[in-house]
């Protein structure tokens, strides 16, 4: 049986991601203490997320470039597809096997849908919550979804004429929806996003 691991609030095999023996991320730096790794990823995501996001479709290849462009000075896979299975309290997230497809399934839809555009606000908050809980249940990189996912849905909502007040975000309670909207109850996720959309 493989050895596993509890890797940065992840359940998973022993993983090539990591530094041997660890659990700690191999990253551009070299960081091996996982306080400090912490800190630099945040401080880089804050300082790329203040500059120009890339420009492109809000499709899937869009959404690694975000992932990309947030992650770029501390992973050298930033925008790059896991390739190992992972989990969270014991529930698996989407095998990497079908992680392609899966993707393009909900961005096709995405694209079918115009972008939630046309939508009014108690319909756009539905319809951004199935998204991003899809979007979180395929999981599609090692480490950073949550950042990607609330920087891509800010810019979907921005284009969608329903932009998201992220200063009224509360991150736990964000959190605890998303957890509900991972078991299939996305009420509470709904509800988070319309808070965030603001009277309309």
């Amino acid at each position: 049986m493989a050895k596993r691991l509890e890797l940065h609030g992840y359940d998973a095999a022993a993983d090539p991601y990591c530094y041997a023996g660890t659990a700690i991320l191999k990253n551009l730096p070299g960081i091996r203490d996982q306080h400090s790794l912490d800190a630099y990823e945040k401080a880089m995501t804050d300082q790329r997320s203040d500059e120009p996001l890339p420009n492109g479709r809000l499709g899937a290849a869009h959404y690694r470039a975000i992932h990309r462009h947030l992650f770029q000075d501390v992973y050298a896979w930033a925008g790059k597809y896991r390739t190992i299975r992972i989990a969270k309290n014991g529930n698996a997230f989407c095998y990497p096997e079908n992680i392609v497809r899966e993707m393009n399934t909900v961005f096709a839809a995405l694209g079918k849908s115009r972008g939630l555009r046309r939508l009014s606000k108690s319909h756009f908050a539905s319809a951004a919550a199935a998204f991003l809980a899809t979007l979180n249940a395929i999981h599609p990189f090692r480490e950073g979804n949550g950042r990607a996912q609330l920087t891509f849905m800010a810019l979907l909502a921005e284009r969608a004429g329903h932009p998201l007040d992220l200063d009224r975000l509360d991150p736990r309670r964000f959190l605890r929806a998303m957890v509900q909207s991972f078991g299939g109850d996305e009420r509470v996720l709904r509800h988070e996003l319309a808070m965030l959309v603001g009277r309309r």
